[in-house]
């Protein structure tokens, strides 16, 4: 049973949320729905790694950040209601030097005014480089 709202919603719809931000910005692509999850694809190269050539952590905690919102948006019916972050945190597990990082996406926690989202990052190879926790507020649309 899909935990979305809005059913009908495609690859191309959530890939546009990203435009001219900073999910173009990183790279940042949407590449499956599921009925209770999201996964997207971000490289590894000059725009997110740091100085020592790795995966930057700010980088992971965006894909992950990106992840988690646009998951939110999708639960709740946003004709009534926002979603916004308020807070976050993350476990760097492995570096990676290049390549892309696949995050997944799924919940924790879907309540009325909250939402807890647990966002794994891996390589090409499936190895775990990033845990993260996003805890998403839900307000009412003014």
């Amino acid at each position: 049973m899909s935990i979305w709202f809005k059913k009908d919603v495609a690859l191309d719809q959530l890939n546009q949320l990203g435009k001219n931000n900073l999910s173009e910005h990183l790279g940042m692509k949407f590449t499956e729905i599921g009925d209770n999850y999201l996964k997207a694809t971000m490289p590894v190269d000059d725009r997110t790694r740091q100085p020592y050539g790795l995966l930057h952590g700010g980088a992971s905690v965006a894909l992950a950040e990106t992840l988690g919102s646009v998951a939110s948006a999708l639960v709740i019916d946003t004709d009534k209601n926002i979603c916004v972050g308020l807070e976050i945190n993350a476990n760097h597990v492995r570096t990676v030097k290049s390549g892309i990082v696949i995050g997944t996406v799924t919940a924790f926690h879907l309540g009325a005014a909250t939402h807890v989202w647990e966002i794994k990052i891996h390589d090409e190879k499936e190895k775990l480089i990033c845990v993260s926790r996003l805890t998403v507020a839900v307000l009412i649309k003014k």
